[in-house]
């Protein structure tokens, strides 16, 4: 490991910048492309969206995680955990176009999002406990920094 950051903070939709841009500014240190930190700042919003939306119903009073390691080798691996309500069919909320919060004119495209822009997507989620999705992508012209 080379670096690890960590992170907790209020579920209110105002913190969803500060989210980005916390992690945007800890994974500069690796010097990824603009592409790459545009893509990991976006699966931040979504995955924070996500949480603070689907995981508290929008509800203040709890809190959303993130941790972040910079690998070695230029790989980027990302955690965003909250306790919430948890998803009962974690491959159901993964299909593009899905939401359980249609009154919210939400498109359901959260996940996929997610997916294209990382290399690995998991999401682990357990009703009335909550959901961490754990994600990585390996940057392509990482600096290397002295260990």
């Amino acid at each position: 490991m080379k670096n690890e950051m960590f992170v907790e903070f209020a579920s209110v939709s105002e913190n969803e910048s500060f989210a980005r841009v916390t992690v945007g500014s800890f994974v500069a240190q690796l010097d990824p492309t603009m592409d790459e930190l545009t893509e990991i700042k976006t699966v931040v919003s979504e995955a924070v969206t996500n949480a603070i939306i689907h995981g508290y119903n929008n509800e203040p009073g709890h809190h959303v995680a993130i941790s972040c390691v910079l690998q070695d080798d230029g790989e980027v691996e990302l955690t965003i955990r909250d306790q919430g309500i948890g998803i009962g069919d974690v491959d159901e909320a993964r299909q593009p176009l899905y939401t359980s919060k249609p009154e919210l004119e939400r498109s359901g495209m959260g996940f996929t999002i997610i997916e294209n822009f990382m290399d690995s997507v998991e999401v682990i989620s357990t009703p009335g406990k909550g959901t961490t999705v754990h994600m990585t992508k390996q940057l392509t012209n990482s600096k290397t920094v002295c260990k």
